[in-house]
């Protein structure tokens, strides 16, 4: 049994979200959980000169519109491993318009830092990220569904309280 089926999105304990690492920071490589099999496999490989920013993770138990578990970019001082449970507090979420084959769907970016972290540890909000630093990870976005035939469209950055009744209008059972 997987982390991504057997725990809560939230700890219950200190509140923060429960988030599993599936493709570390400053990696070409794009992995996701595969539940027919019960491991991790690689999905993609993003061009030459195009790396993660920060580490990408899946919330467990939840199921965003594209039937994938729901990702969060997680701010922390070093890369974890795939598979690595990290605390995040939750800064906010940038809403956002996916458009493939010329169907549109949310397709929503949860941002959060890791609870253990040392350099981003006083940030709550979104709103006191550095604005370049959130430019730039919208645009790794845009570029990022680019490369992979996607329009990605940026509507609207929210909060904590917002990113939070996000998860949990998300929070379901895996059949």
């Amino acid at each position: 049994m997987s982390l991504l089926t057997k725990l809560k999105p939230f700890d219950r304990k200190s509140g923060n979200l429960n988030v599993v690492i599936d493709t570390p920071k400053g990696s070409r490589n794009k992995y996701g959980f595969d539940f027919e099999i019960d491991a991790y496999k690689l999905k993609s490989v993003l061009p030459h000169g195009n790396v993660f920013p920060f580490d990408f993770g899946s919330i467990p138990n939840t199921v965003a519109e594209d039937g994938d578990p729901v990702d969060v970019l997680v701010l922390m001082d070093e890369p974890v491993f795939v598979g690595c449970l990290v605390k995040t507090r939750l800064l906010g979420v940038i809403e956002a318009e996916q458009t493939e084959d010329g169907k549109t769907e949310r397709n929503d970016r949860l941002i959060g830092v890791a609870a253990e972290s040392h350099t981003d540890r006083t940030l709550k909000s979104l709103k006191k990220l550095d604005a370049k630093l959130l430019d730039e990870i919208e645009h790794f976005f845009v570029s990022y569904n680019d490369a992979r035939g996607k329009k990605f469209k940026p509507t609207r950055r929210k909060g904590p309280a917002a990113a939070q009744r996000l998860i949990k209008n998300q929070t379901k059972k895996r059949k």
